[in-house]
């Protein structure tokens, strides 16, 4: 039995997890995408004079900005860094005082330099979008501020 829980549990989070969480996520959009549809064919029903793209301007989600998007890489590279620095030295710890599996160290390892990766590369995607996208955000600061 711990041969088959060996086997199901990385086919579970490797395969059926990332295949429900698509599937959540497409089924969620499609359910907003209803509402909003729903929205526009009760709006004509009652005034059929009335402006179709302002309404779907106000009822559409809005667009995130690109220091939305920026501050959100930041965020996630932040996260990922200190958690693989955190496995890491979990590692460290665990390898020094001993103890531990070496296969559950192994990994341990891993996981944590795999996280560390990940981390740095969002910071430095953080990083470079920063230096270039200066002007692009300046000008959708300056529509934002116009607008309102």
């Amino acid at each position: 039995m711990d041969h088959l829980a060996g086997i199901l549990v990385p086919i579970a989070c490797g395969c059926v997890l990332p295949i429900f969480a698509i599937w959540m996520g497409v089924r969620q959009s499609m359910q907003a995408s209803k509402n909003r549809t729903q929205i526009v064919l009760a709006a004509i029903e009652k005034n059929p004079d009335m402006d179709i793209e302002e309404l779907m301007s106000k009822i559409s989600p809005k667009k995130k900005l690109l220091k939305e998007k920026l501050l959100s890489k930041l965020l996630s590279g932040s996260i990922c860094a200190f958690l693989g620095i955190g496995f890491l030295g979990s590692a460290i710890f665990q390898d020094y005082k001993g103890g531990m599996c070496t296969d559950d160290l192994v990994m341990l390892y891993i996981s944590g330099a795999v996280l560390l990766g990940i981390g740095a590369a969002f910071l430095l995607n953080y990083i470079v979008g920063k230096k270039m996208l200066v002007k692009e955000m300046e000008a959708e600061q300056r529509k934002l501020l116009e607008e309102a």
